[in-house]
């Protein structure tokens, strides 16, 4: 590391740079020399961002807050959500999904081990976006997990892609 630096200060000295502005030179270079190297990696090698699919929530003014909480037995005991779904896995193929909404007290793992109340099936070429408003309606006094997990068709059967979004909702008299 020392000879590195004496051979800097011997250039800064050539160009007539002494002290502290030979190390702001060195570090300058240093810069520009590791800018180089990364820049030409992702020109040279042009490395693809891992493909993925993703689903999210968005409340009935489609933004990501104030989600349904508390539901009053036969007064307010519907609520709706916006259901998203991406497509990133790249290619020229369309991907194919299903959407399970499910209604549980209790679970351990995910894919939740019960019946759907709703089921969407969609298709989405690379980039494009899904959207639907679904409405749940739960009458019955008690805590309940609202769980929504996507689903990817890989050569005709359906695959968990562990991808879901989960609302707690709060069911009162």
């Amino acid at each position: 590391m020392r000879i590195q630096l004496e051979s800097v200060n011997r250039i800064g000295k050539r160009i007539g740079l002494t002290g502290e502005k030979s190390y702001l030179l060195a570090i300058f270079l240093a810069l520009i020399i590791v800018s180089v190297i990364i820049g030409g990696y992702y020109i040279v090698f042009k490395p693809q961002p891992e493909p993925y699919n993703t689903i999210y929530l968005l409340n009935s003014q489609k933004q990501a807050d104030d989600y349904p909480q508390v539901l009053i037995v036969d007064q307010n005991s519907t609520f709706s959500v916006y259901v998203n779904v991406e497509n990133h896995m790249g290619g020229i193929r369309n991907q194919t999904y299903q959407v399970q909404v499910k209604i549980s007290q209790n679970f351990l793992s995910f894919p939740v081990p019960t019946e759907p109340i709703y089921v969407y099936n969609l298709s989405l070429s690379d980039g494009d976006t899904w959207s639907n408003l679904v409405t749940v309606t739960e009458n019955n006094v008690g805590s309940y997990w609202v769980i929504f997990e996507l689903y990817q068709n890989n050569n005709g059967g359906l695959v968990f892609t562990e991808d879901y979004c989960v609302l707690n909702i709060e069911v009162m008299n």
